[in-house]
């Protein structure tokens, strides 16, 4: 059900806003700020939208959603006591100030890690976990953080101590699941990841000043469409254009949720490679805790790991990220080689085809943007973001009794 919800929801209100298409040149000629954008360009700025796009989910987890969950695992998520050591906590690497991602190239655990730090906004819309998608779930990416001995090297019978151990903690276990912290240390690892995961399911950033315009323009609204930049618009015609940046930057996450090769070096160091999803495909299907293991409550989502196949073109293949927030989130790609929104902008400009190694239909060519048009098409990636994206507060909880 919760799948038909994500799926309709943005259908609905493309139906009902497509009605204001018809519009656009009339828009233009009332405020000269504004571009006429074709048909078919405002059907592809639309299906950006509507922004949220329904309730977030976190797959296999019959905690999303609950107001206890999400409590506890806000105080989980800060808790350096969950490391061995007391070392380090979740947001240790994604930090709220950063829009929950941590300003470096490649994180930095209990040791350097070999990939980029990724922002959690938004991640209850998201359909793969980590740059390679080895989970299916957050609460089964919150397990492979807390257990990595690169990053929180904990065990379940430590978190089951910590919680046992602190009166608030105990209190709101007590509370979510009417019962102490269980004698399985295991299904405690689990229900504490589970509680991580509703609270990460809950962080849905704001709308974004391209979502005003975007709605400005369903709904015909001059004024308001005309207050989003030139620059801006001029950049959004060649992402939802010849750019072909929308064909996988879809939707209102602008993201497809899946996987490609864009020509990014993927060497760790020299000598060793970083498969990518070819090697998040089999650490999922090994995993103890996927959507089609014992642990995960029933859900609909079980559908795409009970059907993901290994394929040799997987090789090499990062996730393609969510735009939204990118702003904050720099530096970029899935181990941080680009510095600045510029930067790539600039890949994608002079791509390098040799590069690529993907069979079939290849949908990238290098845009070879002029200056101009490379400057258009950052300053429209930026209104992707809001200023509160990195002014997160934790939510002030009442005592628990």
């Amino acid at each position: 059900m919760t799948s038909l919800l994500r799926v309709a929801a943005p259908l609905v209100f493309g139906l009902v806003s497509g009605l204001a298409l018809g519009l656009t040149s009339e828009l233009a000629a009332a405020d000269p700020a504004l571009l006429a954008f074709s048909a078919q360009e405002l059907q592809r700025i639309q299906r950006h939208g509507p922004w949220p796009p329904g309730p977030p989910t976190d797959a296999g987890n019959a905690l999303s959603g609950n107001a206890q969950a999400i409590a506890l695992g806000q105080l989980l998520f800060s808790d350096k006591r969950l490391s061995v050591g007391s070392a380090m906590s979740c947001a240790t690497c994604h930090m709220p100030a950063k829009a929950f991602s941590d300003g470096r190239a490649r994180g930095l655990g209990r040791e350097p890690l070999d990939r980029n730090t990724p922002s959690i906004w938004n991640a209850g819309h998201e359909r793969w976990y980590g740059w390679d998608g080895a989970a299916d779930s957050i609460w089964s990416q919150s397990i492979r953080a807390l257990s990595s001995t690169q990053e929180m090297n904990t065990n379940a019978a430590h978190i089951a101590k910590v919680i046992q151990g602190d009166n608030d903690l105990a209190c709101r276990w007590r509370q979510l699941f009417g019962q102490a912290v269980a004698d399985d240390p295991q299904n405690s690892l689990v229900h504490a990841a589970k509680a991580l995961g509703a609270f990460n399911a809950s962080l849905v950033s704001a709308p974004t000043p391209f979502d005003e315009f975007r709605v400005a323009l369903a709904q015909g609204d001059t004024a308001g469409a005309a207050r989003y930049p030139p620059d801006a618009q001029r950049g959004l015609r060649i992402f939802v254009g010849r750019g072909q940046c929308h064909l996988c930057h879809t939707g209102p996450l602008f993201s497809n949720g899946e996987f490609a090769d864009i020509g990014m070096p993927f060497f760790v160091r020299p000598g060793e490679v970083d498969t990518g999803r070819h090697g998040g495909i089999q650490a999922l299907e090994m995993s103890a805790y996927n959507l089609l293991s014992r642990w995960a409550d029933p859900s609909a989502d079980s559908v795409k790991t009970r059907h993901v196949a290994l394929q040799h073109r997987n090789f090499g293949e990062f996730k393609v990220p969510s735009l939204r927030n990118l702003s904050h989130t720099a530096p970029y790609m899935h181990d941080g080689q680009l510095p600045t929104l510029e930067s790539v902008v600039n890949h994608y400009s002079n791509l390098n085809l040799d590069r690529l190694h993907a069979d079939g239909d290849q949908i990238l060519q290098p845009l070879r943007l002029a200056a101009n048009e490379s400057a258009d098409l950052v300053a429209f990636l930026r209104t992707l973001s809001g200023p509160q994206s990195g002014r997160w507060q934790p939510a002030p909880l009442p005592p628990c009794r």
